[in-house]
């Protein structure tokens, strides 16, 4: 027989309790360090089932004394941030019960953040900003409801100006290991176009997630995607950009014509990709990723001496002073391209 208390866990009976061995009895209680660990080390309480969405909810409840004061719209702009970094790891990882998540799992949410801190040219404080309000959702639920769970929330942020460039993988390792007959065969379909993709193109993970039917122009004269604001927004004005497929990017996006619903607008291809990567062989080292691609689309066009307009407006990049004429054209982007693409 079980009884449950007011915040949600379910104790066995004192009768159910002594019909353990006297001796045994003891041993428990003596290896009782603090009162509140009585309950779990007499096997009378079970673990909180409770998911990360529903301790969000929670939290806004526990915390209505902050908002007390503020406006509707203040509200919305206090929440907005929490629910976002919720949403992010839920995207990611999954909407895991709160007891469940594991020092792993915030690691790999750190290397997502990593990624997108590289490639979206985000400060630290962005990647920090998520920590710390995921952080203050599972420590404040974690204390009104007293689940004890060891968080593994420590270590986490980013340093500021403290960014470790991703290494481009060479072009030796692309052809001979990344592109080899069967390498990707293991990769979701999704995945691996997204991943070929980025190898003629150099796009960002996030903007080669959002193309669509729309985006993608096959039948043009010169085939090429186009990076704009299409449900989501771009990093700067620089990054709207069109893009010619030439090779195995092309391939892949005749494979995959209207884009990529699976990881539309959402975290997750940069950890199954790197995931992928590892568990075959396929890093060059370890500091290499999906996102090195993008690094090595532009050495490639440094190596065959690319005009240095045409390489910033092709990966995205801030000319760094005012924009002069339209650059290349795509036609000749595309002819600029091609003895280089794979």
């Amino acid at each position: 027989m079980a009884i449950a208390d007011k915040r949600g866990f379910r104790y066995k009976t004192v009768d159910a309790v002594s019909q353990l061995p006297v001796a045994d009895l003891l041993k428990r209680v003596e290896a009782v360090s603090s009162p509140k660990d009585a309950p779990a080390l007499l096997g009378t309480v079970d673990v909180p089932h409770v998911k990360l969405s529903e301790a969000l909810e929670m939290y806004c409840g526990f915390t209505k004394d902050k908002l007390r004061q503020k406006s509707p719209d203040q509200i919305r702009r206090w929440k907005n941030p929490r629910k976002k970094a919720v949403r992010n790891f839920i995207d990611l990882l999954g909407d895991k019960k709160i007891h469940n998540i594991t020092r792993d799992d915030m690691l790999d949410f750190r290397e997502w953040w990593y990624d997108r801190i590289e490639g979206e040219e985000l400060t630290a404080n962005s990647g920090n900003k998520d920590f710390t309000h995921l952080g203050q959702v599972l420590r404040v639920v974690n204390e009104k409801k007293r689940y004890n769970i060891d968080l593994p929330l420590g270590g986490l942020s980013f340093v500021e100006g403290d960014k470790r460039a991703r290494p481009p993988f060479s072009a030796t390792w692309i052809k001979d290991k990344i592109l080899a007959k069967g390498a990707l065969d293991g990769l979701n379909k999704e995945a691996r176009c997204l991943l070929l993709g980025m190898v003629n193109t150099g796009y960002r993970p996030s903007e080669g997630t959002t193309l669509n039917g729309s985006t993608i122009n096959l039948s043009a004269k010169v085939p090429h995607i186009v990076i704009k604001t299409d449900g989501r927004q771009v990093k700067t004005g620089n990054a709207k950009r069109e893009l010619p497929l030439l090779g195995v990017s092309l391939e892949a996006f005749r494979e995959c014509p209207e884009g990529f619903p699976r990881y539309f607008d959402k975290a997750g291809v940069s950890a199954t990709v790197n995931n992928f990567l590892t568990d075959n062989g396929l890093r060059e080292t370890p500091d290499h990723s999906f996102y090195s691609l993008r690094h090595s689309f532009e050495d490639r066009m440094i190596a065959a001496e690319i005009d240095m307009r045409v390489r910033k407006d092709l990966m995205g990049h801030s000319l760094g002073g005012f924009k002069y004429g339209q650059g290349a054209s795509l036609d000749h982007a595309a002819k600029l391209l091609k003895p280089l693409a794979f």
